[in-house]
């Protein structure tokens, strides 16, 4: 019995996963923009939720993120007064935390999460989506920098997953 070739991966790669990206992010921003937010600004409240006050180095490194990035991201989020910077353990470094403004606005935001991935789940079949979410974190493992790293704080009690 002859076995099959494996097939070849067809153009490139990193284009591909920015299409998936850009159309899972639209749909994700649809729900989201009733609540007044983008998908990065709602991980951004629930990373800095779930993980209590943290060092900007941290959260950045937590979501994959350069700390210009982080920067950039967290300007508009302090600027509405749903984060805030505040004081570290010494004079050169500071803590992000989520304020009661910033614990509300992700509550409100919390139910077009969960539509999105609902219809998400439904439209490409929540086992493909296991499946994918197997492969990403199967990737990342294979392309960490410095090693596998355990993350559980990645899933909340719900189920969730913050990127």
């Amino acid at each position: 019995m002859e076995s099959k070739p494996i097939p070849q991966p067809q153009g490139c790669t990193n284009f591909k996963l920015r299409q998936l990206l850009r159309r899972v992010s639209q749909h994700y921003d649809a729900q989201l923009a009733q609540a007044g937010l983008k998908t990065t600004q709602y991980s951004l409240l629930s990373q800095v939720l779930h993980r209590g006050p943290v060092r900007p180095v941290d959260l950045a490194r937590a979501m994959t993120m350069d700390a210009s990035t982080l920067t950039r991201n967290l300007k508009p989020l302090v600027a509405a007064g749903w984060l805030e910077m505040a004081p570290g353990a010494d004079a050169r470094s500071r803590l992000i935390r989520i304020t009661d403004a910033g614990r509300e606005k992700r509550a409100q935001a919390q139910s077009g999460w969960r539509q999105a991935q609902q219809q998400l789940n439904a439209q490409l079949g929540v086992e493909r989506v296991a499946a994918l979410h197997a492969l990403i974190d199967d990737a990342l493992q294979l392309l960490e920098d410095d090693g596998p790293r355990d993350c559980p704080d990645h899933r909340t009690a719900e189920g969730e997953h913050h990127a």
